[in-house]
Order: structure tokens, then sequence, then C-alpha cells
């Protein structure tokens, strides 16, 4: 079969890669350069999820987890186990216990991967082992496994492995409608017909299918999420609870600096009008600030700050508050078409499977 991918997102230069491997002439449109929006805005993590534990996807950890060891597998250079700290304070709104049986659970669905089981630091431990973290108040610290990567690099990894098993990658290519029928119209007025086309353009699939004139029945969320890299080292890597709020976030180590992040905020935009790429906010970086100052004892200003970036992350609609939105992801058929919503770094692979299988089966 020819297909056409629309979109060099982490998506979409999976499901390129596997319908090459299967044979399939595959050609991938990218409007702007490989993976040059939401895919290298990550917040550098292949996790499981942890804290998807807590709203109940259990289906979306144990594939993560899975799709987590096997990006460790494929690419050991570009994506390494790092441990992560979690400190319980006791304005902690989550408790050890608790924490502790989330844990528990994250090991057993990841059971047989060789990852070292979590484990609990009392306070003094903790502190000695992060003397930068405040001690007033801190109980004790949790550490447990997950996946650091370089997003960019392991992105352009993917594209490599994707031309080399025949997929063909056209970038400034912008596509700005497709059909039922199979039918793809770039932005130069040309019209190209394709067995297959997969609508993988992230946070823009669902408005290439509004301004086609194609209906749906999915919807997407596009959450802001914000990070810092601050010109400072990064000497561990730490998952955290914002001040006050039951949202978290990391800490992490990250090209010779620490990466902070991330923000959750909801984006919206005229009826009709496309996403734009996003840039933080001056609230945001305030925000991020505040909540790194209240765990680590050398605290850091704007004058920290090595740069700032933006992702605009398209999740499927699911919930009234985005930190509580479903990170499961959609395939939805139409004839020749195929359109993926949501979906995740970490089960790029997995999402590119389902959407061979889906093609396969005939629809």
């Amino acid at each position: 079969m020819e297909i056409a991918v629309v979109g060099a997102g982490i998506n979409g230069l999976c499901i390129g890669w596997e319908f090459a491997k299967a044979g399939h002439a595959v050609t991938l449109f990218e409007r702007d350069s490989v993976l040059s929006h939401t895919s290298r805005a990550s917040s550098k993590l292949l996790h499981g999820g942890l804290r998807y534990l807590e709203t109940g996807a259990i289906r979306l950890v144990r594939e993560a987890l899975r799709e987590r060891q096997a990006w460790f597998e494929r690419a050991p250079e570009l994506a390494k186990p790092v441990q992560i700290t979690l400190p319980v304070y006791e304005r902690s709104r989550r408790g050890r216990r608790l924490i502790g049986l989330g844990l528990w659970l994250y090991d057993g669905l990841a059971r047989g991967q060789g990852m070292p089981a979590h484990r609990w630091l009392d306070a003094l431990t903790a502190r000695a082992r992060h003397p930068d973290l405040k001690a007033d108040g801190l109980l004790g610290a949790f550490q447990f496994w997950d996946g650091l990567m370089d997003d960019h690099q392991l992105g352009l990894w993917v594209a490599a492995q994707a031309r080399l098993a025949g997929a063909t990658i056209i970038e400034h290519a912008a596509v700005v409608q497709v059909s039922a029928q199979g039918t793809v119209g770039l932005a130069t007025g040309e019209q190209r017909r394709f067995d297959r086309v997969i609508n993988a353009a992230g946070p823009w699939a669902r408005h290439l299918l509004q301004v086609s004139d194609l209906p749906s029945r999915h919807d997407l969320d596009l959450v802001r999420g914000s990070h810092l890299v601050l010109e400072r080292p990064g000497l561990a890597a730490y998952l955290l609870e914002v001040p006050n709020e039951r949202r978290v976030f990391f800490v992490l180590p990250w090209q010779q600096g620490t990466l902070v992040g991330t923000t959750e905020v909801r984006e919206t935009y005229p009826a009709g009008a496309p996403p734009i790429p996003p840039t933080p906010n001056a609230e945001e970086i305030d925000y991020l600030l505040r909540a790194y100052n209240c765990y680590f004892t050398s605290g850091v200003t704007r004058t920290d700050i090595r740069e700032t970036f933006s992702g605009l992350r398209p999740l499927v609609k699911s919930a009234a508050d985005p930190t509580r939105a479903s990170r499961e992801y959609v395939l939805e058929p139409n004839d020749r078409l195929i359109t993926v919503f949501g979906g995740k770094w970490t089960t790029a692979c997995a999402l590119a499977r389902k959407v061979h299988r889906l093609a396969a089966a005939g629809h």
C-alpha cells in the first residue's frame, strides 16, 4: 500500500517507521522540520506515568512501562534509566502510605524488566544524600526508577530508522486538507492520492479535520506545558508536589543544567483558527521558580534561567481539569483516513503498531 503520514513528530515518525518496516511505500509530510514542536518540548522523560495510577489508567501505565524498556533496548545511548527521588513532607498532600502503595503497584507493573524496586529513605538519610533539600518538615523520601532521554536526538534517530526502512520524509510540506478517500492536499495546491492517510498532526490533528470538512467523534484539549532550564548542574532527579496543589513537577539533570517543569495550562483558540506553537509566559516562569524554591535551600531567580520552552500537548478531551485529563490515545478511522488523537512519547511505537493493524484490517 501507499501510505501518507501527516506530521513528523514522534507519533508520525514511529507510524511511518512501522509501515515502512512492513514493506509499504511511505511518505511523511511535515509542515516545518522534523520534531520541531511538541515532540522536542517534552519533560525529557520516558516514563510509565506514576501519577496516572491515581486516575485508574492501569492499561496505559502497563503499556508505557513496557515501552519504556523497549526504548532502553533500542537506543541505549539516548534513553537510560534514571533514579528519581520523591520527598515526603508533613505538608505533602499525599502521605507515605499512599505513595508507597502507588510505587508498589508501579514496580509490579514493571516486573521482569530488571529495574530496581523503590525504597524508602528516612529523613536523616534523605538529607545526607540530598543536602540541598530543605529539612523543615521532611519525613523522608522514596527513590524509584524511570527513564531519561534526549527527546530531539532520539526522535532524529527514529527518523533515520524510518528512512533506512524506506520511508520518504518531506519537510516544509504543509498539508492543508485530507479526505476520507485518501487524498492529501498540500499548501502548494498539489493533490496526491494514497491507499491510506494517517493524520498524526498532534495538536493540529483536529484542526486538519475541521478545515477538511470531516466530522469527528473526538476532540482535543490543547495544554501548554512550560519548562525552565537553570544554569546550575543537576545532581539528581526529583518528583515534587507543587505546594498547596496535587499537581507534581520534575527537577531533572539536563545538558549540564537543571530542567524544571512542567505547567499545565489549557489553550483556547478562536473557532476555525489553527493552534499556535506556545511560549512560556511570565506567570508560568514565576510559578516554576516558586515551586523549585519551596524545596531547595539554594534558591534561584530569573537570572539563573538559561532558557525556557513550551510544548502544546494534545490530550483527548475527557476532564474539566487538564491535570486529570486522560493520557490515553484514540484512533478514529474514516474510510481510508485514520486520525490519531492524543498519545505519549513513551508509547509512540505501541501506538504505531495499532495504527498499522487498524489499516491492515481494512479501516
